[in-house]
């Protein structure tokens, strides 16, 4: 399946000062309404299937769509841009764990949201997505595949 990947570097956010941390979204048309968001790790993870390098995290593509505009996300996530003009936007991720505050270019996620939409037009994304099987699968009690599905 086709899909897009661009790397960019955002703030995050500190009580003193701010530390510049890599990441790289992946968008791939078979999972028509996620983006994945790695933080740091190795530059060839972004391509491939590396998951032991850096964190991801899954967020809605409509999440980010919104997010460009105007306040967007519930929970783990949120979106928002800056309230000055510019090119800024603010990424709040939650975990158990504890959350971080992200700064990040208004410009490349929306370059990159762009290049999903063009690959995946918003609104046709359940075309994409092929369930027929996976319900047949479910009516018959069939047990998942080796891969989860």
């Amino acid at each position: 399946m086709p899909g897009c990947s661009t790397r960019t570097t955002l703030q995050l956010v500190g009580p003193t000062s701010w530390t510049e941390v890599s990441a790289a979204l992946r968008y791939d048309s078979g999972d028509p309404f996620a983006v994945r968001i790695r933080f740091g790790g190795r530059a060839e993870a972004v391509d491939g299937d590396d998951a032991g390098s850096g964190v991801e995290w899954l967020v809605a593509r409509d999440l980010l769509h919104a997010g460009l505009s105007r306040p967007s996300g519930d929970g783990d996530i949120r979106l928002w841009p800056a309230r000055t003009p510019g090119d800024v936007l603010f990424l709040e991720l939650r975990a158990p764990s504890g959350h971080a505050l992200f700064e990040l270019s208004r410009a490349v996620l929306a370059g990159f949201v762009a290049d999903t939409e063009r690959l995946v037009p918003r609104g046709q994304e359940s075309e994409v997505v092929d369930v027929e099987p996976e319900l047949v699968a479910l009516l018959r009690c069939e047990r998942p595949d080796a891969d989860g599905r």
